[in-house]
């Protein structure tokens, strides 16, 4: 089972970022219904490691919180750009989320994840290089913005491979708090909660 966790993103937000996907050739384009802000990715685990993995994301307690998109860029640089994507604000809430997110699956047994927590999603993918149409992109949308939604819930997916892409299922829906936690701001946990 490959797994990974991620915010999903409500039906207009995806709308809007679908009528961002045109206008760069040779891009894998992301289907709209697979648009996510990614968490942390977990790959490969076996059956007892996916429940573990459950039951550590079920002990996670944050707040929810407004969240916004903003910008688009890319990863990887001149001709080796891999991906096309849209930026997300992080602010505190976001990087606390996934602070405790990736603590809860080091409680499972899964390795730290090296590298910095850059929040996107990503809107395609490329195999080959998209040449300066791909420069023309980001500048014509660089200015980019969605209005904010509430994030309040994070999502553990599996993913399958296909011939026609990646096909992404719920596994389990992890919601936020409604309300400030009690201690949230020294870093206490207090009981409760989803």
């Amino acid at each position: 089972m490959r797994l990974f966790v991620a915010i999903a993103l409500p039906e207009d937000v995806r709308d809007r970022l679908a009528a961002l996907q045109h206008g760069v050739p040779g891009a894998r384009w992301v289907a709209p219904e697979n648009l996510h802000l990614t968490l942390r990715f977990i790959g490969e685990v076996d059956g007892r490691q996916a429940q573990d993995i459950d039951a550590a994301l079920t002990g996670v307690r944050v707040p929810s919180f407004p969240l916004a998109l903003a910008g688009v860029g890319h990863f990887g640089c001149n001709a080796k750009a891999r991906s096309l994507w849209v930026g997300v604000e992080a602010g505190e809430p976001l990087k606390r989320l996934q602070a405790k997110v990736e603590q809860a699956l080091q409680r499972a047994g899964l390795e730290p994840r090296g590298g910095k927590f850059k929040p996107h999603v990503t809107l395609a993918r490329f195999k080959a290089n998209p040449g300066a149409r791909l420069y023309d992109y980001v500048s014509r949308h660089g200015l980019f913005r969605a209005p904010p939604f509430m994030a309040e819930s994070f999502v553990l997916y599996s993913s399958f491979l296909s011939q026609s892409g990646a096909i992404y299922r719920a596994e389990a829906d992890y919601d936020l708090t409604r309300a400030p936690i009690a201690g949230a701001a020294t870093g206490e946990v207090s009981p409760g909660g989803s």
